[in-house]
């Protein structure tokens, strides 16, 4: 077992050892005795008291780990989206800022094209919706790769000036539901599932 796989088997300890009453409203998610079932980064996501399987299978270390988090820090309060908010304005984001522009938008750069013509795919896989309307780009959309928190991705194609480029924001309230770093983990599994999504 690996730390990551180790760190969250721990937080699926501390869960269970306190389980909240109130978990399944809390994740939101479907409760089936202590299995707790919801979608994560576009597939089903189940959480047991022996582990968390994403699509039927154990998911990949830090995703693990981030699904084991959300589950620990599920509270009461309903998700907020607007105004979105670019990860910077986040307490203690400062960081992860680097790492976050890096592997969350620069990632996508080179497939602006390709996300614009498959953009539907891409929502319906992430449980997503359109833009606000206040939202500029060339093009935008909503995803929702955790229950609670919702990501709006602002893409800019190339013109005889500037190059592609794309900006990621996050729903107002997105860091109630998962502490700093798994937020900015969060973005680049998005990410990841976006150009497997397009690549598909």
């Amino acid at each position: 077992m690996d730390n990551y796989a180790r760190l969250a088997k721990e937080n699926l300890r501390r869960l269970y050892e306190n389980l909240p009453e109130n978990l399944e409203n809390n994740l939101p998610a479907e409760k089936s005795g202590s299995v707790f079932t919801f979608p994560a980064f576009g597939r089903p996501c189940l959480i047991t008291p022996d582990g968390i399987s994403l699509d039927g299978a154990e998911p990949p270390g830090v995703i693990g780990i981030l699904l084991s988090l959300y589950a620990l820090h599920a509270v009461p309060d309903a998700p907020v989206i607007e105004p979105l908010r670019a990860f910077k304005e986040f307490p203690d984001s400062a960081p992860y800022v680097g790492a976050f522009a890096s592997h969350t938008e620069q990632i996508l750069v080179p497939a602006v094209e390709r996300i614009r013509t498959r953009t539907d795919f891409v929502v319906e896989k992430l449980n997503g919706r359109p833009a606000p309307a206040l939202v500029s780009g060339d093009f935008a959309f909503v995803v929702r790769p955790l229950p609670k928190i919702y990501l709006c991705y602002i893409f800019y194609e190339a013109d005889e000036d500037f190059p592609p480029s794309v900006t990621c924001l996050y729903s107002t309230n997105a860091n109630q539901f998962m502490p700093m770093d798994g937020l900015a983990d969060v973005g680049e599994y998005t990410s990841k599932t976006i150009l497997e999504v397009v690549a598909a």
